[in-house]
Formats: structure tokens, C-alpha cells, sequence
């Protein structure tokens, strides 16, 4: 086949969506590749025979006239991805193919439409539809020389019809062209049918738009008719927001052929809006019945099985096993260190003691051999193998002063009284004096450290002890510990925070109190002085300043002393952080806090996922989506619901057709069509909002289509097949001569059939 020069070649590769592939439009080298048959009886039928096309803003429809049903249908879109390797762009007509998408990268070219509302406005667009439609039809020539009835909205601008017939006539060289609205064919068929009668009204809610048509005579008043901008693609958007905000960690499945699915399965009218609302709130039996659930893919975690008596013994012995090889090899570590310590004290001794006996002159050649470089090292190396023997042996470290021979040397000057010493010497005394009070200091700072972490161990010891005695006692004595210093660190915060007390006064704005008690003691001090010293002033001649009293004032009030107390640790807190430490360990059920005694928000526990972590729970969103039909400010949109505009519509009625009973004849046939129109409770939410606006006992019949999505092409299909239909088009020869002019005037006359 050929068209515009272009070859396409088919496939038969089957595809489980509808969809058709172009590679750009120069040159139109790849196949179209859709699982919808291409038809093959094309040649069949004679030039004369009319081509239908019910173009709609969610579906594309197109048929041989006189049929029961279309021959093709695919979404009304296309898509323009690129190829993740090559990068070739292409354009896929309907619904892409998930197989075949997997090659090409759709993030940048989402679904593109070629209506704004109900009106085709990109051409370009409309150009791809037609040529797949015409080429699934079974197409085998450029041109279409078959008569084309094309349906249209109400009142639809002459640009677009002018665009439209324009593109037929020039691009596929049809020999005529009809338009037509698509509820006035539903209206007909229906009519044809003996479901609706001459006189009535037509409320057609679609894809993108609804519209409120008057029927006269067998012919539609388009002067008198409504349109609202809210059909099913806001339905399906608003119900996609309310799944996302409910469940945003499944946002990814709810795509949007999944949630048109959801809409189309469960969503339903409310008969009262506030009613059903307040059904739902309350609860009960009767909304659990209205409750739809999606159940998720779900796989549950694998669940182990406890162990067994003996693989428990198993561990257990593993464990103790492990645990006694480690002891032994810390034992024999321990005793290995100590023997070398013992051996190195030895060997240390026996210097010190030859340097003892040896004579001045044989000292230096003796310390050649070593390597120490002096006595004074000699006795710094033994005292400090002898304190880490002591460690290694776990006896407790003591301070043993020995004012040997060496440390009189060191401070040989600490003893000598003053009159004695030249300036020079007084000096130096005073800095052996801080030198070894500095070292003794740090000498019993160690000490007392040492003591503490031994007792610290000891504490611990015994405490594990306590646990293993009774665990079960043990763990409740923990927590009453850590509950009591959680609440008195609270409390003492919210003192110190707004005051312990009042002075005996209470506050009358209700129990809170002054700035003075929340200060601590320095702010408190620091704002005395301030008030003496304004007080002092205030008295009579200002001399503050005139003394150097003054200016110590000045010294004290400025000092960085906000809250000494708050430098200094605080025992309780320290203790309840060793407490929580403590039952992190033993506690599984125990939930850590990030500060002791704040009230942070607890640390999440993990739970395992379960089934109902992956269900999407339908309740109130089933009936509230649909609502923006009746109530489109839901949506932000100001306009009138489908049951206000057949009150409009009955309004606009020109003067001509005021009276005799006119807007009785209309209400008593009223047919919904539509895809939008196939909701549960549609008839009875509609007639009791148009009863709302009529007067008391207005007759009132509401009707459905026989079938509300197909009825507008089965109808135009009846049309094209009349033998008068052939007066209904303009030829190919009228547009060029007339333009369009011919075009702004054109209107079918739908009581042909």
C-alpha cells in the first residue's frame, strides 16, 4: 500500500494493543504493527457506499454505513517516543503496545490529543489518526473515493469543520463530506428504536465535555442548547488524585488506564451526595457492603521456622565452646604478659642494682650497652613496668611516694628555705613546686580513674548477676528505673523552663509566671544589679562612673555567666542514657528516645509488610469522583451540572417554541447518552435534580440509550444509508468554488430517517 508517496509494509505479528507505528513522516519506513485485523473486503463495495467516522475526543470509530457496528476502534491518541539506541523518533497511533514500548523511551512524549475540549484543533495529529483508521479499514489506493460522514460537537467553529474538510478533500481526495453532532445521531437511533420520541432532550455527557440538546420537530434547536467542560476524563483524573493522595507510596500502580479501569468497574452515582457522605462517616454494615478493595501483588515474607530443642542445645554448646576458646586465649595472653613484665622488672633490677655498686666513672660505659641514656630513665622504665604489671594482675594501682635519690635530684630545690636562695634560684624552685604538684595531681587524677572503672566492673558484674538470677524481676526494676529519672528530668526541664513557683502569688492570667522565675541564679544576679545601680540614678545627680567601683559593676554585669548549673553534668541524665543503653540490649519491645526526657517523636519500629499494606481501598471515592457531573466546582471548574443545564437548556428555547406545552413534551423524553452516562444511578440522580428545578408535577421520563458509547455511530450509520443522505453532503467541486462559506451555513437535516 502507498500513501503520500510513502510504502507501508504490514505485519502480521500479533500485539496485544492497538496501536500503529509511524517513523516520522519522511520517509514512512516502518510498519504499523496492531493486533486490530486489517480488513480485506475494501474493494467490495461500490464508490457510492459512505464511509462513517464517529470521531470522538476518547475513541476513534470507523465503519462501512448501513452496519451494526464499527469495523476499527482505537483511542483517539498518538504518541511520539524515541528509540533508546538509535534515536529515531516514531509516532504510535491508540493505545501503545508495553512489549514494544520497552525499546523506546516515552518519559519525554506523553499520550498528545488532537482536541482541546471536544474541538480537533492539531490537524498534524488528526492526519495520523485518519491514516491509520483509513489503512485498518483496508484501504489499498491514496485516495478514498467513498462519500465520508465525519461526526462533530455542537456548534462546532467553522475553522475546524473548514480544517477538517479541507484535510479530506486535499489529503485523501474524498468526493463529499457530511457533518454531523453525534448526540443528534444518538438521539435518533434511539428514537428510531421507539425509545425516545420526536419531541425531547438530549444529554450527552463524553470524554471531555457535556452537552444538553433541545429536540423539536425531529430536529435538534442547537440556540437553546448547554455544554459544560466536564466529562469522563476529569472522572478518571479526579479519582487518580484522590487514590494518589490516599495511597502515595503506590502511585506508581495506579497508572491511568488502571484507574479509568477502576472507574469503569466500581465507581457509581450517589442518589444524595451529602447522604452517602454521611453514610461513610458513620460507618456500619451498610458501607462496608459500598466498599470495593484491589488487592495488590502481594508476596508474603518467608517465615522461618523456629528451631528445634536440639538445634537450640546445638547453638547453645557452639556458643560456650567459642566463648571458653576466647577466655583461654585472653588467659594464656594475660599470662604471657605478665611473665614478660615479671622478666623485664628482673632484668631492670638487676641494672639498677649494678649501677648502684659501680662507680661513677663505669656508670656511662654501662648505659652504653643499654638503652636507656640515664639512671633517671633507668627508674622511670622499672616504675612503669611495675604499674602495668600491677594492671595485668588486676590488684589496685596505689600512689607510693618514695622520695628516693633521683626525685630529690628533680626538686632539689622544693626544701631549701628562701633566705638561702639567689633570685635566680627562687625561680627555679617555684616551678619545680608547680611541676610536681602538677605531676602528683595527674598521678591521683589517674589513680581515682582507674578506681572508678574498677568499681564501675564491679558494679557491672554484679549487676549481670542480679539478671541472670531472676531476669524477669531484673527488667522490671529497669523499667520502674527509667521511667522515674524519664519524669523527673521532665519535670525538672519544665521547672527550670516556667518556674517552680509563684513567690505564694498566682498569676492571674491562668497559673503562668514572670520572666525573674525562669532566670537561674546569675540572671537573677545579673538583673539585680542592673535595677541598684537604675535605682541609684534615679536618686540625683548622676556620678555613676566616677569611681572605680562603678566600673567593676560594669565587669560583673556583662560577665558570660548565664547558667553555671547547666556546665555541669548531670548525674541523673547520665544515668538514664546507661539505663536506656541497658535496655536496648535485653529489651527487644524497648523503643529508644533521641533525648532523654524530651517528648521527640519515637523512632519507627519495623514491621513486616502485610496484605493489607498492598490494597487500594475503595469507598467514598466511589461515589465523589463521579460527582464532579453534578457538581463541577469539586473540581475548580464554575460551571452548571448536567441537571442544571437541562433547566438552562429549557430556558434558552427561542420565543417561537414558547408555550403549548412545549417544555412538558421535553422533559417526558429525556435520553442520557454518552460514555459518561453508563454510572450506576445516573437516571434517578438526574431526575430528581431536574424535578428540583421544574415545577410540582411536571411530568418527568428519563431514559437511557440502548447503547450509550456506540448509539452515535450506529446512528450516523442509519443516516449515510438513507437514500436521501447523498443531498446532506457538499461535494469535493462545492468546497472549491464556494469555500467556506457553504460550510458556515451547512446543517444536516436529521428526520430524513
Amino acid at each position: 500500500m502507498k500513501r503520500h508517496g510513502h510504502e507501508v509494509k504490514e505485519y502480521s505479528k500479533p500485539h496485544p494493543l492497538a496501536s500503529a507505528i509511524f517513523p516520522g513522516r519522511e520517509p514512512l519506513s516502518m510498519p504499523f504493527i496492531s493486533k486490530i485485523q486489517r480488513q480485506s473486503d475494501y474493494s467490495r463495495f461500490s464508490s457510492t457506499h459512505p464511509i462513517v467516522i464517529d470521531n470522538g475526543g476518547s475513541y476513534f470509530r470507523i465503519g462501512w454505513a448501513g452496519e451494526s457496528d464499527p469495523r476499527v476502534i482505537f483511542r483517539n491518541i498518538i504518541q511520539r517516543p524515541r528509540h533508546k539506541i538509535s534515536g529515531e523518533t516514531i509516532t504510535v497511533v491508540g493505545d501503545h503496545d508495553p512489549a514494544l514500548m520497552k525499546y523506546f523511551d516515552c518519559t519525554r512524549s506523553g499520550p498528545r490529543s488532537a482536541f482541546d475540549s471536544n474541538v480537533v484543533y492539531q490537524f498534524e495529529i488528526m492526519e495520523y489518526i485518519l491514516d491509520f483508521g483509513f489503512d485498518r479499514l483496508g484501504a489499498d489506493q491514496p485516495q478514498i473515493n467513498h462519500p465520508v460522514l465525519v461526526t462533530e460537537c455542537p456548534c462546532n467553529p467553522i475553522q475546524s469543520r473548514s480544517k477538517m474538510a479541507e484535510l479530506l478533500f486535499e489529503s485523501y481526495g474524498v468526493p463529499s463530506v457530511a457533518f454531523g453532532v453525534d448526540a443528534a445521531f444518538s438521539y435518533k437511533y434511539n428514537q428510531h428504536l421507539g425509545i425516545c420520541s420526536n419531541d425531547g432532550l438530549a444529554i450527552c455527557s463524553g470524554f471531555n465535555t457535556s452537552h444538553a440538546i433541545p429536540f423539536l420537530n425531529g430536529e435538534p434547536v442547537y440556540e437553546a442548547c448547554c455544554r459544560t467542560n466536564v466529562g469522563g476524563y476529569h472522572i478518571t483524573d479526579y479519582l487518580k488524585q484522590l487514590l494518589s493522595l490516599k495511597y502515595p507510596h503506590h502511585m506508581s500502580k495506579l497508572t491511568w488506564e488502571k484507574v479509568e479501569e477502576l472507574k469503569m468497574e466500581h465507581c457509581y452515582i450517589a442518589p444524595d451526595y451529602l447522604s452517602e457522605v454521611r453514610l461513610f462517616q458513620k460507618g456500619g454494615e451498610k458501607a462496608e457492603e459500598k466498599t470495593r478493595c484491589w488487592q495488590l501483588p502481594w508476596t508474603p515474607a518467608p517465615v522461618e521456622e523456629a528451631p528445634s530443642e536440639e538445634e537450640i542445645a546445638r547453638k547453645a554448646a557452639l556458643r560456650e565452646k567459642q566463648g571458653q576458646r576466647l577466655r583461654e586465649m585472653a588467659e594464656a595472653k594475660r599470662f604471657n604478659r605478665i611473665n614478660d613484665l615479671e622478666n623485664e622488672i628482673g632484668e631492670l633490677e638487676m641494672l639498677l642494682q649494678r649501677l648502684s655498686h659501680a662507680t661513677e666513672d663505669d656508670v656511662p660505659s654501662i648505659l652504653a650497652r643499654t638503652v636507656y641514656a640515664s639512671k633517671k630513665d633507668l627508674e622511670s622504665a622499672l616504675a612503669k613496668a611495675a604499674l602495668s604489671l600491677r594492671k595485668a594482675k588486676g590488684e589496685p594501682i596505689e600512689v607510693v611516694e618514695k622520695m628516693d635519690v633521683s626525685l630529690s635530684e628533680k626538686y632539689n630545690l622544693i626544701n631549701v628555705p628562701d633566705d638561702m636562695l639567689t633570685p635566680e634560684q627562687l625561680k627555679q624552685k617555684k616551678k619545680q613546686i608547680f611541676i610536681k604538684s602538677t605531676s602528683e595531681a595527674r598521678l591521683q587524677k589517674k589513680q581515682k580513674q582507674a578506681e572508678e572503672e574498677i568499681e564501675r566492673e564491679r558494679k557491672r558484674k554484679l549487676e549481670e548477676e542480679r539478671r541472670l538470677e531472676n531476669p524477669e524481676r531484673y527488667l522490671e526494676e529497669m523499667r520502674a528505673k527509667h521511667r522515674d529519672l524519664s519524669d523527673k528530668i521532665e519535670q525538672r526541664k519544665r521547672l527550670k523552663t516556667n518556674g517552680g513557683h509563684n513567690n505564694g502569688y498566682h498569676n492571674a492570667s491562668g497559673g503562668g509566671v514572670g520572666r525573674g522565675e525562669r532566670l537561674n541564679s546569675s540572671q537573677r544576679e545579673r538583673m539585680r544589679l542592673l535595677t541598684t545601680a537604675a535605682f541609684d540614678r534615679g536618686k540625683g545627680e548622676d556620678t555613676f562612673g566616677a569611681k572605680d567601683e562603678d566600673w567593676q559593676l560594669y565587669k560583673l554585669m556583662s560577665r558570660d555567666n548565664d547558667d553555671d548549673e547547666d556546665d555541669k553534668p548531670d548525674p541523673d541524665e547520665a544515668e538514664l542514657a546507661r539505663i536506656s543503653s541497658r535496655l536496648q540490649e535485653i529489651d527487644p519491645t524497648f523503643i529508644f528516645k533521641a533525648e532523654a526526657g524530651s517528648s521527640s517523636a519515637e523512632a519507627p519500629r519495623f514491621r513486616p509488610l502485610t496484605k493489607e499494606d498492598f490494597q487500594i481501598i475503595l469507598g467514598v471515592e466511589r461515589f465523589r469522583c463521579t460527582e464532579v457531573l453534578f457538581n463541577p466546582n469539586l473540581i475548580g471548574i464554575e460551571q452548571a451540572g448536567v441537571d442544571e443545564m437541562a433547566g438552562i437548556s429549557i430556558r434558552r428555547l427561542p420565543a417561537k417554541y414558547q408555550g403549548q406545552g412545549v417544555e412538558e413534551r421535553i422533559t417526558s423524553s429525556i435520553l442520557v447518552t454518552g460514555g459518561s452516562s453508563v454510572f450506576p444511578g445516573m437516571q434517578r440522580r438526574l431526575e430528581a435534580g431536574i424535578r428540583a428545578i421544574r415545577p410540582c408535577g411536571a411530568p418527568i421520563k428519563i431514559f437511557q440509550a440502548s447503547d450509550p458509547i456506540l448509539d452515535a455511530w450506529r446512528g450516523a450509520s442509519v443516516y449515510a444509508a438513507a437514500a436521501q443522505f447523498e443531498r446532506q453532503t457538499f461535494s469535493r467541486m462545492d468546497y472549491y468554488e464556494k469555500g467556506e462559506d457553504l460550510l458556515r451555513n451547512y446543517q444536516l437535516a436529521y428526520t430524513i430517517i
